[in-house]
């Protein structure tokens, strides 16, 4: 009999304040030294007192309404009870029983079309920990508490997933909306976004099996992998005779396995306690609406948008997902669209194929690109127009990407498309002459030999012939 997996997610999200959640102390450090954004009261020091940002607290309600979360009603802050040296105060402030956001949920769907609700428990704000670092061999670490104090935004699912596919799909989902929103910028890889992954596995009809922690996954790949590995290691344990206990475990990105850091504290651990210098937030309906009517567009409706417009569901999810992609396609579908509209596939292929490759090429991010979403909407109505032929747009997207306005290339270059019989059908009696051979097999029946023709009189036209006109114009000369 095969397990099955229960996993529930804790994601971290930094969220994109100017200053850290209970002091003014700056929260951006990247690029700066160690230990030089601290002030009184990430230091712990005596008779330091936490004032709580708005901002904070308003992106988390965003971001709680965009989960179909409840955000109304006494939030409270609580003392969080641990001793390690990234936590300077001794404690972490964090919400207990009355978190800003409970009982949402989010919809994924995979590229096999299953996917499933998983369902929001909570999300709560608290401020983040500081960065230790293990230099190699040596006998010391070292403390960098220019994150501490963060504004940190923290949501447990429940334990709805069972696959890591499917955990992944909901960590993308997340991350487009924190994006979105501009809740968060959600890098992974910048440590904005962080996720711990809980599972145990049962067999059918059983109960469920001891969970474990696995902590710090920086990405949606270690994820995926260390769910899959966690799966099959409980169970090599299970089937052996063994038992699972619940651990706090790590992963070990070279070696792909997890590894135990600690045994699991429980609740009573931490000791939790109100914080005594915060009284309870009421969150009435008013700033809730307030906040509501600041969101912007968010992905899933963005998608229904594209799908409707005849965008192909894998490349709608694809835009909808990423906020500088979709803000470049919908300003060009835009561009224009009484007068002429720009179909809406065709312009999704040539953004997500041709200019992403050229953009990959050039090592340039599309917001930082000097094309402009018109002129790539002009490119493609200039093909579908038969203004210019596939291959000539091709040729002319370099340009584009620089800026230039396709139609103006065109004009300069002499480059529309020549719908001129007489020069096509001259083009296509060198062609016969030179390939005698190729027209004897067409006219005994190989149809198919035609295209051995097609090529060359395309070539001596340099690409400028319409291919129905050159197809029609050499179906009459071969007899077909």
């Amino acid at each position: 009999m095969s397990y099955r997996a229960v996993i529930g997610l804790e994601v971290h999200l930094q969220l994109k304040t100017r200053s850290k959640i209970f002091s003014p102390c700056p929260q951006e450090y990247h690029g700066e030294g160690p230990n030089t954004f601290t002030d009184p009261f990430t230091l712990g020091l005596p008779g330091a007192l936490p004032t709580l940002n708005r901002a904070a607290v308003e992106l988390a309600m965003m971001f709680g309404l965009a989960l179909h979360c409840d955000v109304s009603g006494f939030t409270q802050f609580h003392r969080k009870n641990y001793f390690y040296p990234d936590a300077p105060k001794n404690f972490q402030l964090s919400q207990y029983d009355r978190p800003i956001a409970r009982d949402g949920h989010l919809d994924v769907s995979l590229p096999d079309g299953t996917g499933g609700r998983i369902r929001i428990k909570r999300a709560h704000l608290e401020d983040d920990a500081g960065k230790l670092t293990h230099p190699t061999y040596a006998p010391y670490s070292l403390l960098d508490l220019n994150r501490a104090g963060s504004s940190l935004l923290e949501m447990v699912t429940e334990a709805d997933i069972q696959s890591p596919e499917q955990a992944r799909a909901f960590l993308e989902s997340v991350q487009a909306i924190a994006q979105a929103l501009g809740v968060s910028d959600a890098a992974p890889e910048e440590g904005k976004m962080r996720c711990d992954v809980n599972i145990s596995i049962h067999k059918d009809g059983q109960p469920w099996g001891t969970k474990v922690e696995v902590k710090n996954l920086n990405s949606f790949r270690s994820v995926e992998r260390a769910i899959a590995f966690e799966a099959a290691r409980q169970a090599k344990v299970l089937d052996a005779g063994g038992r699972i206990t619940q651990d706090t475990l790590g992963w070990d990105e070279g070696g792909q396995r997890t590894f135990l850091m600690r045994t699991k504290e429980g609740e009573a651990d931490y000791r939790y306690f109100p914080e005594p210098d915060l009284p309870p937030l009421d969150i009435t309906p008013e700033w809730i609406a307030a906040v509501r009517a600041r969101m912007p567009e968010l992905p899933e409706y963005k998608r229904e948008r594209y799908l409707a417009a005849g965008v192909r569901a894998a490349d709608a999810q694809t835009l909808s997902h990423s906020v500088p992609l979709s803000r470049f396609y919908d300003a060009a579908l835009r561009e224009g669209a009484d007068a002429q509209p720009v179909d809406a596939q065709k312009l999704a292929n040539w953004l997500l194929t041709d200019v992403s490759g050229h953009l990959a090429a050039q090592g340039t991010a599309l917001d930082a690109s000097p094309l402009r979403p018109a002129h790539l909407a002009a490119l493609v109505r200039l093909i579908d127009a038969g203004t210019i032929s596939g291959k000539i747009a091709k040729d002319l997207l370099p340009d584009v990407m620089q800026g230039h306005d396709p139609a103006q290339l065109v004009q300069d270059r002499g480059l529309s498309v020549v719908t001129d019989t007489a020069a096509i059908d001259a083009a296509i009696d060198a062609a016969m002459q030179a390939d005698p051979a190729t027209v004897e097999k067409v006219r005994a029946g190989n149809a198919k030999a035609m295209n051995a023709l097609f090529g060359p009189v395309m070539k001596a036209m340099g690409g400028q012939a319409k291919p129905e006109v050159v197809r029609e114009r050499l179906q009459a000369k071969l007899g077909l």
